[in-house]
């Protein structure tokens, strides 16, 4: 009966890892989008062509990503991967505390954080806060496999 328990664990974490993965790739969709549909289709095959990057891979392969957005923007760049923070954080709602230094004006110094960093922090505290509430659920039903 235990072993059922690890195999929906695993089967969910891996359903966790790709509603993430889904969450992120319509973060950059929406921003692409805002550009304009002919941009967006223009930006997403430029890199596969140039960097062999396809859409469905951008999760897998995010820092490869940003380079290639790197090298077709240059700084500009920065401006679209803010962007898809943005929105991938308005999907994912969950929020990164950042640890303060003991200075009393670190509350107003913000830690720079790159597009990756900011992926793999999002990852990891959505996967955290699922897991917590699948843990519950998993609970009630040892509960009621007892009655």
């Amino acid at each position: 009966m235990h072993q059922n328990w690890g195999f929906r664990l695993v089967s969910q974490l891996g359903l966790r890892e790709k509603k993430f993965n889904n969450l992120q790739l319509e973060a950059i969709d929406e921003a692409f989008s805002s550009l304009g549909e002919s941009v967006k289709v223009a930006i997403y095959f430029h890199p596969e062509n140039t960097f062999e990057i396809k859409k469905s891979d951008i999760p897998h392969t995010v820092a490869d990503f940003s380079v290639a957005l790197e090298k077709i923007f240059g700084p500009s760049a920065r401006c679209l991967e803010i962007l898809f923070m943005k929105n991938l954080h308005a999907k994912v709602e969950v929020i990164c505390r950042w640890q303060a230094c003991e200075d009393p004006l670190s509350e107003w110094i913000l830690p720079e954080v790159t597009f990756q960093e900011y992926v793999r922090l999002m990852r990891q505290d959505f996967e955290a806060k699922k897991e917590e509430v699948e843990m519950r659920v998993l609970l009630n039903e040892q509960e009621e496999l007892k009655r």
